[in-house]
């Protein structure tokens, strides 16, 4: 009897532990991916084609941004640790700055008046625009486009000049009081921007004027691209108005209020020329932010180093804020 032999791992077609090998219909044997296991990856071999080159396409852009953004942001946290006036030798404190701004009462209650204007410059503006531009969108309004421009001028005129009509309009003489009474509210008038109370929510008012026409623009951008057939769907299944915009127009839109979110809390923790222009952070200290606190401290009391402090942890709280808000709305996607 023919003695039958044992398959080895030399076999063509059957590999090692006795595993036939694929075999096509002509009978070439097929090459197992183990093979390919000294061959470099896709990507090596990409890198390896390219080599350096998209970082030379990449460094000009970076050389600008380290100087005009990276070397300023390194100065301004060298001089926050020296005592300096701007002008004499300065002396090295540390992080005594830093202390300071936690141990200030002026300075942390320059932290929470920012804070407030988020409420005014994003929130507000927000749920506002949120209402306008599903209204403008679903609507189908004749001459959208006009009210898409008179919706965005505030965003197109300097914030000085803003500053100026808004005083204008607040003054104890101004159009606010005189509209009040006219409707008989003389009881209501009052200075405000001189009242500690209300200064700080009608500076911030200002803020929600110019902000929500930024925001409504974003949304109906989000808003026009929805499409109608779920819309349909939610009327047919009995789903009214609110429930459709709960449901189907803000999920839709979620990455276009990420955006506005971003942009307008920037907007209002780093306001400054509104505040020096309308308030200058009075009455006292009731409207004082921390960008004008960098400027009172550099520029008129001359503390270049605790100024340079306030202005790199306002850079902190600024990226810590607007990295928790984009991380919230990746979470929600």
């Amino acid at each position: 009897m023919p003695s039958s032999s044992r398959p080895t791992s030399d076999d063509p077609v059957r590999g090692g532990h006795g595993r036939p090998a694929p075999v096509t219909p002509a009978g070439a044997v097929l090459t197992r991916p183990d093979d390919d296991a000294g061959r470099p990856a896709p990507s090596s071999r990409r890198r390896s084609k390219y080599g350096l080159t998209p970082y030379g396409f990449l460094l000009p852009a970076f050389v600008v941004y380290a100087a005009f953004l990276l070397y300023p942001l390194g100065r301004a946290v060298q001089i926050s640790l020296y005592d300096w006036d701007g002008l004499s030798l300065a002396t090295f404190v540390g992080l005594q700055n830093y202390v300071d701004v936690v141990t200030d009462a002026q300075l942390r209650a320059s932290f929470g008046h920012a804070l407030v204007l988020i409420f005014f410059f994003a929130v507000l503006p927000l749920g506002i625009g949120l209402v306008l531009a599903a209204l403008l969108t679903r609507a189908r309004v004749r001459g959208l486009g006009f009210f898409r421009t008179v919706v965005f001028l505030p965003q197109v005129i300097a914030m000085v000049v803003v500053a100026v009509a808004w005083r204008q309009i607040y003054a104890p003489g101004g159009q606010l009081n005189g509209l009040l009474r006219a409707l008989g509210l003389d009881s209501l008038t009052r200075t405000w921007l001189g009242d500690y109370t209300l200064t700080l929510p009608a500076v911030g008012f200002i803020g929600t004027w110019v902000s929500t026409g930024l925001v409504t623009v974003l949304l109906m951008a989000g808003m026009s691209r929805i499409p109608g057939e779920l819309y349909e769907a939610a009327t047919l299944d009995g789903a009214g108005p609110v429930r459709t915009f709960v449901s189907i127009t803000v999920p839709s839109v979620r990455a276009e209020i990420v955006v506005s979110l971003t942009l307008t809390i920037i907007a209002a923790l780093k306001t400054f020329d509104l505040v020096y222009v309308t308030t200058s952070g009075g009455p006292g200290r009731t409207t004082t932010v921390p960008s004008f606190e960098v400027y009172r401290r550099a520029f008129q009391l001359g503390e270049v180093g605790s100024a340079a402090a306030v202005a790199v942890v306002l850079t902190i709280l600024i990226f810590l804020i607007n990295l928790a808000v984009n991380r919230i709305g990746e979470r929600e996607r």
